[in-house]
């Protein structure tokens, strides 16, 4: 399993601001060791949102994604004290799910 996120969540009226900082190597498959060898691809490729266990946020990626990803994204509905949750899964099949209150 992935090393842990750091997810804030702050509600401003009826929108929710949510970022993400994601732990994860993100290798491309491109690029070589010091003894010349390729690195295995390992990338996320799916990431979800949930606000109160609804979906509000789908997106699929590629190798083209830097080291430790940051997303941020928008969401109207939401208050203080809900519950975001923010789930990955990458190409080995390894996923990290974590959740943040809203302030």
């Amino acid at each position: 399993m992935g090393l842990p996120m750091k997810i804030r969540a702050a509600a401003k009226d009826d929108v929710v601001e949510v970022k993400v900082l994601m732990n994860h190597v993100m290798e491309t498959g491109l690029r070589k060791d010091g003894s010349g060898a390729l690195v295995p691809a390992l990338f996320i490729n799916e990431v979800t949102a949930k606000l109160n266990d609804k979906v509000v946020m789908q997106a699929q990626w590629g190798q083209a994604v830097s080291k430790n990803p940051f997303l941020a994204f928008k969401v109207k509905g939401g208050k203080p004290g809900d519950k975001v949750s923010v789930t990955w899964t990458d190409i080995s099949g390894d996923s990290r799910t974590d959740e943040a209150t809203v302030s």
